[in-house]
C-alpha cells in the first residue's frame, strides 16, 4: 500500500497543492493526504502558533502513516518544501518532491518589479486590481510579525537535515518566483546527496507551482516520477 503526503506552504492552506493532490488521486490507487498546518488554511489564525507545532503535527502524520503502509511519498511546496526534507532526511522516505521549497526566500529583484508595478496602479487609480498589492496587504492584516519569526526558525531548524536526504528525490522551481529565488534550486541541489535526483526549472511559473500555467505539465512530472 501506497500513501502520498502532500504539505503546504506558509499562510497558506491544502489548496495550494490541491489540484496536484487531485491529480494523483485520479490517476493511482494511492491514499492522499494533504493536512492543513496549525494555524493555516482558510482563515489564518497564526498569533499563538510556534513553528515546532507545525513540523509536530506533521510529524505526527507521517508516523501513523509509517505504522500503516509500506511505501510512502512525501512532497512539500514552499514551507512545507522544508518540511518534507526534514522529514527525509529524518525518517524512511521513499521517495520525496519540493516544489519552490523555502530553501532561500524573497527574491529581492522580483519584488523590486512588483512594488513598481504597485506604483504604476496606484498612479493610475487601479491599486483595487493589482494582486500582488491585495494579496499583500491581505497578509499584512492576518499575519502577525511573530509568526514571521517562527517561518524563519523552521527553514533554520530544518535546513541542516537537507544534507541527510538520500533517497530519490524531484527538486522543481519557477523561474519567475517572487517569494523563493530560482538560485534555491542551486542551494538545493548542492545540498541533497541523492544519487537519484531530477531538477527543473519552469521558465514561465512563478511560486505557487500547483497553480501555475504550467500546472499540467508539473502533474504529470510529478506522477512519472512517483510513479516509476
Amino acid at each position: 500500500m501506497i500513501a502520498c503526503m502532500l504539505i503546504h506552504g506558509y499562510t497558506g492552506g491544502p489548496y495550494e497543492v490541491q489540484p496536484l493532490a487531485d491529480y494523483l488521486n485520479e490517476k493511482t490507487n494511492w491514499q492522499i493526504y494533504v493536512p492543513t498546518l496549525p494555524g493555516h488554511g482558510e482563515t489564518l489564525e497564526l498569533d499563538d502558533m510556534t513553528y515546532d507545532e507545525w513540523l509536530t503535527a506533521v510529524e505526527d502524520l507521517f508516523q501513523e502513516l509509517n505504522n500503516i503502509y509500506e511505501t510512502i511519498y512525501i512532497i512539500g511546496f514552499s514551507m512545507g518544501g522544508m518540511i518534507a526534507g526534514y522529514l527525509a532526511g529524518k525518517y524512511a522516505v521513499d521517495k520525496l518532491v519540493l516544489l519552490a521549497a523555502a530553501r532561500k526566500y524573497i527574491s529581492v529583484k522580483h519584488m523590486v518589479e512588483e512594488v513598481g508595478d504597485v506604483i504604476t496602479d496606484a498612479i493610475k487609480g487601479q491599486l483595487t486590481d493589482n494582486e500582488f498589492y491585495t494579496n499583500f496587504r491581505k497578509k499584512r492584516e492576518s499575519v502577525p510579525l511573530r509568526a514571521n519569526f517562527e517561518f524563519t526558525k523552521l527553514v533554520r531548524y530544518t535546513k541542516p537535515y537537507l544534507k541527510k536526504i538520500n533517497v530519490p528525490v524531484l527538486i522543481a522551481q519557477g523561474q519567475n518566483d517572487p517569494v523563493v529565488p530560482a538560485k534555491s534550486i542551486d542551494y538545493l541541489n548542492k545540498e541533497i546527496k541523492s544519487e537519484v535526483k531530477e531538477v527543473v526549472l519552469f521558465d514561465q511559473s512563478e511560486h505557487r507551482l500547483c497553480l501555475a500555467s504550467d500546472k499540467d505539465v508539473l502533474n504529470e512530472l510529478v506522477y512519472n516520477f512517483l510513479a516509476n
